[in-house]
């Protein structure tokens, strides 16, 4: 946008210019605002249309260039875009994710897979996760339900706060395939395996 001015409240001149790809668009608005009635002399005049001139040529010399060197947009590529849902799950409350770290947060995404009989381990996590059991049940023990215990099927979704001490276990006959997110403080593991790092 270029604006000119002459005298203050006297005349404003502003030349709009928007570019498009493919076509452009040149909009040119002359607003005439006058303060009070009074006679112009010829240099006055003389230069507000100097300045008028300039500035339309100048907006569709830009308006020329731009439509001729114009970039393709990447939305216009004739490439497919595929998109697969590897899981989906919900939860009946609001989730909240929110992980700080001095150095910055990570976020790593992992397909894990629990065969009968297997446990994560007791552990705790930095940050917060954010999983899908995609197959199997998976039994949560935790000192965060009711009875310690909760069991994950498939589509279930699960959210894993900091802190706390939590153990993941397949009880079933068939693996327990979980996608996670995990969202930690740079230069923290994944899951802390050393207890008295975790709440008690």
């Amino acid at each position: 946008m270029l604006e000119i001015f002459s005298d203050p409240g006297d005349t404003k001149v502003t030349t709009l210019c928007s570019n498009k790809r493919n076509s452009t668009m040149l909009s040119e608005r002359l607003t005439m605002k006058t303060s009070q009635p009074r006679p112009l002399d010829y240099v006055r005049v003389t230069a507000l249309l100097f300045a008028m001139t300039f500035a339309v040529s100048a907006c569709s010399s830009t308006a020329g260039a731009t439509s001729s060197t114009a970039i393709e947009s990447p939305t216009e590529s004739h490439a497919p875009v595929e998109a697969v849902d590897l899981a989906a799950g919900e939860q009946d409350a609001p989730v909240e994710v929110s992980v700080s770290g001095d150095d910055g947060v990570g976020v790593t995404f992992r397909e894990i897979t629990l065969a009968p009989g297997a446990s994560t381990g007791v552990h705790c996590h930095y940050g917060q996760l954010v999983a899908v059991v995609s197959q199997g049940s998976l039994t949560h023990y935790a000192d965060i339900y009711p009875s310690g215990v909760h069991v994950y099927e498939t589509g279930d979704s699960i959210i894993e706060g900091a802190g706390y001490r939590h153990e993941g276990r397949n009880e079933g006959n068939e693996n327990v395939v979980l996608w996670v997110t995990y969202i930690i403080p740079e230069g923290k593991p994944l899951a802390e395996t050393d207890l008295s790092h975790c709440d008690a």
